[in-house]
């Protein structure tokens, strides 16, 4: 059929939010904007990528310019967050975690 694509599990992907259906229940790993990395258990979506998350663990890289020496400093700020409401918006990417064996 033209349009449909066969994923390596034999699900049909008509549309490209199909792929992130497969992903529910399962670790995923969103990028947003303002350096800001989530991994999570992807527990629900909607067609305009608001997610809700569950078991989430957030990377937040900063930059800070040093006075003296005029350096970029680069730091990062974890946390996890047992439950987190995801607006899509900010949403840059979504990557289904690595699956062992394929």
């Amino acid at each position: 059929m033209a349009g449909q694509t066969e994923t390596e599990e034999g699900h049909t992907v008509e549309e490209p939010l199909d792929l992130i259906k497969f992903s529910l229940d399962e670790k995923v790993y969103v990028k947003m904007r303002n350096d800001r990395e989530l991994r999570g258990k992807l527990h629900a979506y909607d067609q305009h990528l608001n997610m809700i998350l569950g078991d989430v663990e957030e990377n937040v890289t900063t930059v800070e310019i040093d006075d003296e020496t005029c350096e970029e400093i680069f730091k990062q700020t974890k946390r996890n967050i047992p439950m987190l409401f995801v607006r899509g918006d900010g949403v840059i990417l979504i990557s289904p975690s690595l699956r062992v064996g394929l």
